[in-house]
C-alpha cells in the first residue's frame, strides 16, 4: 500500500513563503506527483504536478509564484510557495500515481492572511 504524509503547513501573511513537503513510502515507484488544493465551499483543484523525469504543469493561478520539485532517492516531493496571497489559503493534498491508482495524503493547511 502506498502512503503519503505532507507536512509544512501553517499560517502566514501576504507576501510571505511557506515549503510544502510530501514524503512517500511504496514497493514500487512512482510516476507522476503533484499537489491539489481545496478551499472551503469549492472543489478540489490542481496546483502542480510532476512526473518521474521531472517534467512540470502548473495551475495558470500559481505560475510564477510556486515551484514543484522532486527529490526520487528521498521519494519526496515539493512545492515552494512564494508571493503568498490570501486566496491561497486552502487545505493542500499530496497525490502520487502508480500504475493506474491515485493515492492521496490526509492534507496539510496553508492560511495566508492579509
Amino acid at each position: 500500500q502506498v502512503q503519503l504524509v505532507e507536512s509544512g503547513g501553517g499560517l502566514v501573511q501576504a507576501g510571505g513563503s511557506l515549503r510544502l513537503a510530501c514524503a512517500a513510502r511504496s514497493i514500487f515507484s512512482i510516476g507522476t506527483m503533484g499537489w491539489y488544493r481545496q478551499a472551503p465551499g469549492k472543489q478540489r483543484d490542481l496546483v502542480a504536478t510532476i512526473n518521474n523525469i521531472g517534467s512540470t504543469n502548473y495551475a495558470e493561478s500559481v505560475k510564477g509564484r510556486f515551484t514543484i520539485s522532486r527529490d526520487n532517492a528521498k521519494n519526496t516531493v515539493y512545492l515552494q510557495m512564494n508571493s503568498l496571497k490570501p486566496e491561497d489559503t486552502a487545505v493542500y493534498y499530496c497525490n502520487g500515481r502508480q500504475f493506474a491508482t491515485n493515492y492521496w495524503g490526509n492534507g496539510t493547511l496553508v492560511t495566508v492572511s492579509s
